[in-house]
């Protein structure tokens, strides 16, 4: 029992230190970007999915044979590509959070045995300029998101027109978002039997409301990468004031040792005198 009284104090000391070196501000930009990077890869996945089924169920679009490029293989690519940015910014906010570790600790350390080497504040630099690419990347990914979001506002808003005005006749041609090309007609209009079906599906409400959450998540990568140039930035200029504190105290220390030497060196001369 006293054991664990003794140990008590130095182990709430161990934890509040521990709790110091925490990057709360790398933390937040991270939870930040793994959300965002979720909720867009996550519901653009299963939107993309619910477009082809659209497609195909009520536009009655089929895949193109061969190795023709059509909408649905543009699809299957922007698959693909949300494959590669799920895995990519795992990494990349991996390893955004260890630099903020290892920054915190450099300027915690400061006077200990850790030193800010030259190598740190090249990464650090590296990573600004890193963030700010990829900040651009999504700012561009957010603006491409909204187009399918705009589409589907349309289809939304003419099968709630219809509802609404009787006797409607109300046509959404395919061709006047690029979908397919000049010489295909895929026009869908509201007397028809599909746009009635798709309307009171539950598939178009889904798709459309998926997509919505994906420029949401699209925007919060873009704030979190936003965070992140700020964290950086901070870090950058805390780590630099560092350097040169630790040069003046390096050469401060040097002088002083100096200053010892020949203080010492004139107390051995006067003693030698002396005798």
């Amino acid at each position: 029992m006293e054991f664990s009284t003794q140990k008590s104090p130095w182990c709430f000391e161990c934890c509040i230190k521990c709790l110091g070196g925490i990057p709360y501000a790398s933390l937040i930009a991270t939870i930040l970007l793994y959300a965002g990077v979720a909720l867009f890869c996550g519901c653009g996945h299963e939107a993309l999915s619910g477009t082809v089924n659209i497609l195909q169920t009520y536009f009655e679009m089929a895949r193109a044979a061969g190795d023709i490029i059509d909408v649905f293989t543009m699809i299957d690519i922007f698959k693909y590509v949300i494959y590669g940015i799920a895995a990519a910014f795992f990494v990349y906010g991996i390893l955004l959070m260890v630099e903020g570790f290892f920054t915190t600790g450099a300027i915690k350390d400061l006077y200990g045995d850790f030193k800010i080497t030259t190598c740190g504040r090249c990464v650090s630099a590296w990573f600004i300029m890193l963030t700010y690419i990829f900040m651009l990347a999504w700012l561009g990914v957010t603006a491409f998101t909204s187009l399918p979001v705009y589409m589907y506002f349309n289809l939304w808003t003419i099968c709630r027109n219809t509802t609404l005005v009787e006797g409607a006749n109300l046509c959404l041609d395919l061709r006047q978002f690029g979908i397919v090309t000049i010489g295909e007609e895929k026009k869908i209009c509201t007397m028809s039997e599909n746009f009635l079906r798709m309307c009171e599906s539950t598939e178009l409400n889904m798709t459309f409301h998926l997509f919505i959450v994906a420029l949401a998540g699209a925007g919060a990568a873009v704030i979190a990468m936003v965070h992140y140039l700020m964290v950086l930035s901070a870090n950058w200029a805390y780590v630099k004031d560092a350097c040169r504190m630790q040069k003046y105290e390096d050469i401060k220390s040097k002088e002083e040792q100096e200053l010892h030497d020949i203080h010492s060196t004139r107390s051995k001369e006067r003693l030698n005198a002396y005798t």
